[in-house]
């Protein structure tokens, strides 16, 4: 089975068909356990289609909103979480071009059927040509910004509300004027769950602390992919061996 998401037309940043063709080959050649297979695409002058393999999990989002979220348990949340950041990591530091994602969300992240994620929907992501500048003006940002960290910013929306359960909303305005210390951990964990044991809690501390880190209203200082995913990959090693919930 496969999954065949709509595009109407191509996405604004493509300058031409050829480009959209060059990124879409670029797309097949991805192979990574945490990134969905695309299988193909049809283009037509109005719409394009995208072929990816079928997922039994469906997403993220619609299983953080069902009733039976709670069998989405601390260790598969922080399993998932681990996921995400490997493929990011892989897309922006071992492509050739790196490949920036740019709709990172809870709805386009899809599970299997052993909740493995799977980031998916390229349908606004852009091939960073290494032969031109790829930086992008924000509006109310000095200045220009790697586009990466646009990703690493929806990265840490993405863990709280993985771990809280839903979109963490006006939390990550009040991040901005506090510090890691003042932040409760009790306002970002899903209370759907049973309370985590201490050292279970300690992992979840230390990746919500990673995850403010890339939510940082200052993009320059946010973390790149590459080190969030060693640091979660060191904290699950040090820490979460033997853990249960």
């Amino acid at each position: 089975m496969v999954q065949v998401p709509w595009m109407e037309q191509f996405h604004s940043c493509l300058i031409n068909h050829d480009e959209f063709i060059n990124e879409i080959k670029a797309l097949t050649r991805i192979r990574h356990r945490n990134i969905i297979k695309l299988l193909g695409y049809c283009s037509h002058s109005q719409n394009s289609f995208l072929v990816y393999e079928y997922l039994q999990g469906g997403s993220l989002a619609d299983v953080l909103q069902d009733k039976n979220a709670q069998l989405l348990d601390w260790t598969m949340r922080v399993n998932i979480i681990k996921g995400v950041a490997y493929a990011l990591s892989y897309m922006h530091h071992d492509c050739s071009p790196a490949i920036i994602h740019r709709d990172i969300s809870s709805k386009n992240i899809l599970l299997d059927s052993e909740y493995e994620a799977c980031v998916s929907d390229f349908g606004t992501s852009k091939i960073l040509n290494p032969d031109s500048s790829n930086w992008t003006n924000i509006a109310g940002t000095f200045g220009y910004l790697a586009p990466e960290k646009c990703d690493v910013y929806s990265f840490g929306v993405l863990v709280m509300e993985i771990l809280k359960g839903q979109h963490p909303g006006d939390i990550i305005t009040s991040l901005a004027s506090t510090t890691t210390e003042a932040v409760k951990l009790t306002d970002l964990v899903d209370h759907r769950l049973l309370v985590p044991l201490p050292e279970v809690k300690e992992v979840i501390t230390s990746i919500l602390i990673l995850a403010i880190k890339c939510v940082n209203s200052n993009p320059e200082v946010r973390p790149t992919m590459l080190e969030v995913s060693q640091k979660i990959a060191c904290v699950i090693s040090n820490k979460y061996k033997g853990a249960d919930v």
